[in-house]
């Protein structure tokens, strides 16, 4: 149904785009196919008009809207979770075009539709600093305990993303405590770890005596459940809700909880933001901005600080 659509995946592979944008495009562009196969009133791709896409837009919000794979829908989809849908069209669209392939609609009548405006809640620093310490503690298993304290550790005092932190090696660390990362769109940048961090990094390295490449590795009890593979995402995340739970943090905190607070914090105690944007490697000061300016604590303390008419005069 979709013209060069095997092309357009090769595309995206041969000009270095990430694993995660080409599976984001891919599995975008399966649900756009779905959808065209089960609208009656397209009988190939030449049929999609403007209205076929306000029908799209409708299908995302149906009951009736199925996955990449062809089961039904599992969760609503939020509005920043729609325009990529349509983002991914887009490119598909804008590739057509540059192979002289005729297409029925242009890239840019099709609309991103308006978006809610979140402030991302970030817990108390001392929230944040109870959870990271807390696998010392709550692991039973010496190994287990070292590894996600450690993992914690790095998390907040980098700010990497945790799909960064899985992919860790041994060889992306050096003698001054930083760390070589090839973050997202294959951009590289140096993370800087904490003494403390440094300290728990250690004392878990030190356990260590496999020559497994990556450097956080997964446990089946005191025994390695592989002898190639990092720690999975899925694991982390499933790790950190349950520390999260067994604290009562009433905040919901996740891996990018951590990046998040990372930003925040580094705001709330004076750091530069084009500083903070380098540490988590956007491309955009905007993308910054709505991490630095997350605490209520912080617009406060700004506020009060440099208002004009602070004083009480007149």
């Amino acid at each position: 149904m979709l013209p060069l659509f095997d092309d357009f995946i090769l595309h995206l592979q041969v000009n270095n785009y990430s694993n995660e944008t080409i599976y984001n495009y891919e599995r975008d562009l399966r649900v756009f196919e779905i959808f065209l196969i089960e609208d009656a009133r397209i009988n190939d791709f030449s049929c999609v008009t403007k209205q076929t896409i306000e029908r799209y837009k409708a299908y995302l919000n149906s009951r009736d809207r199925k996955t990449a794979i062809g089961d039904k829908k599992k969760s609503d989809l939020s509005s920043f979770s729609k325009n990529r849908f349509f983002s991914s069209l887009r490119g598909y669209l804008k590739y057509l075009i540059e192979m002289d392939v005729k297409t029925p609609i242009l890239p840019e009548n099709i609309h991103l539709i308006k978006t809610e405006k979140k402030v991302p809640k970030v817990a108390e620093l001392a929230e944040l600093v109870r959870l990271i310490e807390f696998p010392s503690s709550f692991e039973k298993n010496i190994k287990v305990a070292k590894r996600n304290r450690a993992m914690l550790e790095i998390l907040f005092s980098t700010g990497l993303r945790i799909s960064e932190l899985v992919s860790l090696k041994k060889d992306h660390l050096d003698s001054r405590g930083r760390i070589f990362v090839m973050g997202k769109g294959k951009k590289e940048r140096f993370a800087y770890l904490t003494p403390r961090a440094i300290d728990h990094l250690k004392e878990y390295v030190a356990l260590r005596k496999d020559t497994i490449p990556y450097l956080f590795i997964p446990y089946r009890g005191s025994r390695l459940s592989s002898n190639k593979a990092c720690i999975s995402t899925n694991y982390l995340q499933e790790k950190i809700k349950r520390y999260r739970e067994m604290l009562g943090m009433n905040i919901p905190t996740s891996a990018h909880s951590l990046r998040h607070g990372f930003a925040t914090y580094l705001a709330e105690s004076g750091a530069n933001p084009a500083a903070i944007q380098i540490l988590l490697g956007h491309e955009s000061l905007d993308t910054t901005t709505r991490y630095v300016h997350a605490s209520d604590r912080y617009a406060e303390k700004t506020h009060r600080t440099f208002h004009p008419l602070k004083k009480r005069t007149g």
